[in-house]
Formats: structure tokens, C-alpha cells, sequence
């Protein structure tokens, strides 16, 4: 089976990762506000932007921000939803390859997208369109795998039916080193989804690990899910539970 590289791992999941996957939590950018240097004039690039989740709070704040995407289906989706922006900027770019100009970023952002990235690569790339006092934060929302009994039977359906999640779970974790030896800080803040049981079933699809309608493993998987969300609903729902991180720091 050919392998899909990272920029392109998510073409198929454009309208479910844009329905389905959480938010963060808006303390987020209060605390890039505090911590950062982030006023209304910063401007920010949004490397890995997607389809604009993470995109729209820093717009929602007043700023101009470049989403650099360079996957052409969430760029696409992200255009779409972010069109009644007027500060928005769609780029065709990668963390290793923005093409935005040297030393003109007060802010580079990057939400649930840099473990897909070249860390050597990309820093030298930050480096480069950072201006000299600007910040890199980067930011995850890691779901809670043992928070309840729903989230365990999740995480053993991912564990069983994922085609390659514990190496994207690898990569996650490892990816949360990125700065390395650069001094840096860390925000932990609580996040949550509250799904019925199709929005549920959209979320699990969202994820570039699962196997996708027509693979043998697609309808066993899904009625697994069924079993789980009817074993651990309250109301008709089940609720999913993230601890969101926040690492920030200057890279200069």
C-alpha cells in the first residue's frame, strides 16, 4: 500500500475534520495576550492551519493572520469558512516552506499540526519570518484516554481498528519536545466534546488512523463504536475529554 504523505493524510476527511473535531478554549489567546506580546497589531502566521479551527480564535482577536496550508482540500475548506474575515490570508505554504517574507511575524501559531512537521527544517523557517522579539506557540488538544470508562473503550477501539495510530500517537508525544533545548513555557487547559452518537461516528472518521469506508476493518470498527457510545450514554450522549497544551516560547 502506497503510504500518504503527511501534507496529504487528511484530503478525504476535509468535511468531517471541519464538523467534528473540538475547538480550544478562548483562555488560549488570553493567555498568548499575557504571555506573548499579543496585541490587536501583531500579525501571526498559522502554520498548518487546516480548515481554520484554531485560525478563526486568532482572528476573533482582532488580528491579521496568514493561514499557511499546504494540503489543497483543508486549505480550501478553510477559505470557505474563514470568508467573512477581512484580515484572513490563505497561503499555499509549509512549516518548512511558508513563503511568507523574512522577519515579518510578531506570531507564528501551529494547532494539532506540528508533530507532521520537519523540526530541524521548520525552526529554521521560523526563525527565518519571525521577527526578532516574536513567538512560536504551539498548541494540542490530547484527548483524555483514561478519564472514564468511555474514554478507555475509545482508546482500545482506536488501539485495535487504527491502521497506524500508535505511530501517530508517537509522533504526537515526541512532537511535544519541539523546542527542545529553547526555553519555553507550558499552559495545560481543560477542553471537552459533548456527542451524540452520529457526531461521535463523524469524530472517529475525522482521524487520518481510521480505516476509511470499504477497508475490511470500516463497518467492524463502527459497530464497536455503536457498542461503546450505547454502553457509556448519558441522555443520548457521551462526553470526550481533552487536556489542551499550550507551549510558547521565542525562538531567537
Amino acid at each position: 500500500m502506497l503510504e500518504i504523505t503527511p501534507t496529504e493524510r487528511f484530503s478525504s476527511r476535509v468535511g468531517n475534520y471541519s464538523r467534528f473535531r473540538p475547538s480550544y478554549p478562548v483562555a488560549v489567546v488570553d493567555i498568548l495576550k499575557q504571555q506573548c506580546a499579543l496585541m490587536p497589531e501583531s500579525i501571526i502566521a498559522d502554520v498548518g492551519s487546516g480548515t481554520g479551527i484554531f485560525t478563526r480564535l486568532l482572528l476573533e482577536s482582532e488580528n491579521r493572520v496568514y493561514g499557511v496550508e499546504p494540503n489543497q482540500a483543508m486549505r480550501k475548506a478553510g477559505e470557505e469558512y474563514l470568508a467573512g474575515h477581512p484580515k484572513f490570508t490563505s497561503v499555499a505554504g509549509t512549516a518548512e516552506n511558508t513563503t511568507l517574507p523574512s522577519a515579518s511575524m510578531d506570531l507564528i501559531t501551529a494547532a494539532q499540526a506540528a508533530h507532521w512537521f520537519d523540526r530541524g527544517k521548520a525552526i529554521a523557517e521560523f526563525r527565518r519570518i519571525l521577527k526578532p522579539a516574536g513567538y512560536l506557540a504551539l498548541v494540542w488538544n490530547d484527548r483524555r484516554t483514561d478519564a472514564s470508562g468511555f474514554a478507555r473503550d475509545y482508546e482500545s477501539l482506536l488501539l485495535e481498528y487504527g491502521t497506524d495510530y500508535a505511530e501517530v500517537k508517537r509522533r504526537d508525544a515526541a512532537s511535544q519536545e519541539f523546542f527542545g533545548d529553547i526555553t519555553h513555557r507550558k499552559h495545560v487547559l481543560p477542553n471537552f466534546q459533548e456527542f451524540e452518537y452520529a457526531a461521535l461516528e463523524g469524530r472517529l472518521l475525522s482521524s487520518s488512523y481510521t480505516p476509511p469506508s470499504g477497508h475490511p476493518s470500516h463497518e467492524p470498527m463502527l459497530r464497536e463504536l455503536r457498542r461503546i457510545f450505547d454502553a457509556h450514554k448519558q441522555a443520548e450522549t457521551v462526553l470526550m475529554e481533552y487536556d489542551t497544551n499550550l507551549y510558547f516560547g521565542q525562538l531567537a
